[in-house]
C-alpha cells in the first residue's frame, strides 16, 4: 500500500513554494482570497491552506486556481521553481 504525501513530508518545501506563488499571482491580479477561492470553486480556509503550504494541492485544483488567475499550472509551478 501506498502511503497519502502530507505536508508534513514535504521536505524539499514544494508546497510552500507553490503556496507562495498562488498567493503571488493573486495578488498581482489585486483579487482577494475569497474571490480567488470563490472564482475557483474551493472553499476559503481551504484556499488559505494550500497558500500557506499546508495542503497538498491536487492537480485539479492547481488547474482551478490557475483558470481563475488567467493563467496556467505550468506559470505557477514555473513561479514556484517546480
Amino acid at each position: 500500500m501506498v502511503s497519502r504525501v502530507s505536508a508534513q513530508q514535504d521536505r524539499d518545501q514544494a508546497l510552500v513554494r507553490l503556496g507562495q506563488a498562488i498567493r503571488e499571482a493573486r495578488k498581482s491580479a489585486g483579487t482577494s482570497q475569497e474571490a480567488l477561492a470563490d472564482a475557483a470553486g474551493i472553499d476559503r480556509s481551504h484556499m488559505g491552506k494550500i497558500e500557506r503550504g499546508e495542503r497538498n494541492v491536487t492537480l485539479l485544483n492547481v488547474l482551478k486556481v490557475a483558470a481563475a488567475l488567467d493563467g496556467s499550472a505550468s506559470d505557477l509551478l514555473r513561479a514556484a521553481n517546480l
